[in-house]
């Protein structure tokens, strides 16, 4: 089989690059056939990679882009930048996939200009994973922020593509499809989600129709797919109500007696799983569908377990040859 490398953006992130590099030494170790090119500071690198230099190489880079850089102006004027030289280390064949933990505009924009558009798809699609409640399965959801409008055929397009992701790389069989709208009714929506919903209807995907925002957690679906803009928005929500209760449940634990410590001391084990069921780090990072390459974006603020996790996924992604199924199906639908 040959050998698959990954480009790592070994700079990007809260807790780069140490949290990196140890994440990359951890799934080196279990992944005999990939290797992986660290893109940044060439001597910090080297210093914490030590001489672990296995399958592992390092490509120096003079530039970080930052949170608060403007994206396209980012990565068209840093261009050695470890971001940038990664996605074109990509886009020149020499690496088979793209990791970072950096500014996710920037990171969608070096997937979208610099690796470039699998001919057939209009306007790739950012899709995570997220977690429900009565299953360790977790759910798709596309797109999450790639784009700010939407037609419906590019939903139709993100729909096919996260659920063949979910039939190869999470083995989900005969994933179901779900259009995330405001209300059940066909009906239901402005003219892009009405429209969407008749063109997944029509589709050979097993779309089980609309689905409202309080429904997302509760398993119905495999694949949701929706706009940009309401995507972002709903994860964000997610994200931060999840931050919040959490808060809340330790504040309320610790801060109002002996016999509630008492009480969460006896509940430790139903705490553990409940945080596990949540715990969205084994589910790795966001993926860019539809460009030439895979390209995914794990949080900023990752450590060296989100980090590994992600490059077990990125690596998934790879053995299972998605982006040329995707290749092959929407260039023939050209």
């Amino acid at each position: 089989m040959k050998m698959r490398t990954i480009a790592v953006d070994a700079m990007g992130g809260e807790h780069a690059p140490e949290a990196i590099v140890q994440a990359v030494l951890k799934a080196k170790a279990e992944l005999p056939e990939t290797k992986f090119m660290l893109f940044g500071e060439q001597t910090k690198l080297k210093e914490l990679l030590g001489q672990n230099e296995e399958r592992v190489e390092i490509v120096a880079t003079s530039e970080v882009i930052n949170d608060e850089d403007e994206p396209v102006k980012a990565i068209r004027t840093k261009k050695d930048s470890s971001l940038v030289v990664a996605a074109q280390f990509v886009k020149q064949g020499k690496a088979d996939a793209l990791l970072s933990l950096g500014n996710t505009g920037a990171i969608l924009a070096s997937g979208i200009f610099i690796i470039g558009r699998i001919k057939g798809i209009e306007r790739p699609g950012l899709m995570p994973t997220l977690p429900v409640k009565n299953s360790d399965d977790g759910f798709e959801m596309i797109d999450v922020g790639a784009n700010a409008k939407s037609k419906p055929e590019y939903l139709l397009n993100w729909a096919k593509m996260a659920a063949y992701y979910a039939e190869k790389v999470r083995g989900v069989s005969q994933p179901r499809v779900a259009l995330l709208n405001n209300g059940a009714e066909s009906d239901k929506g402005d003219d892009v989600h009405q429209q969407a919903y008749e063109l997944l209807k029509s589709s050979r995907l097993n779309f089980i129709g609309n689905i409202e925002g309080n429904e997302l957690l509760d398993g119905k679906a495999d694949v949701v797919v929706t706009d940009g803009f309401t995507g972002n928005a709903v994860l964000k929500n997610l994200e931060g109500t999840a931050s919040v209760l959490i808060h809340l449940l330790k504040a309320g634990l610790l801060n109002n007696g002996f016999w509630v410590k008492i009480g969460a001391l006896l509940s430790k084990k139903a705490l553990k799983n409940l945080a596990a069921k949540f715990d969205i780090d084994k589910y790795g990072g966001a993926v860019l569908l539809g460009v030439n390459a895979p390209v995914v974006k794990t949080h900023g603020r990752s450590d060296q377990r989100a980090v590994y996790y992600t490059i077990k996924q990125v690596d998934k992604i790879l053995r299972e040859e998605i982006i040329e199924e995707f290749k092959a199906e929407f260039g023939q639908a050209k």
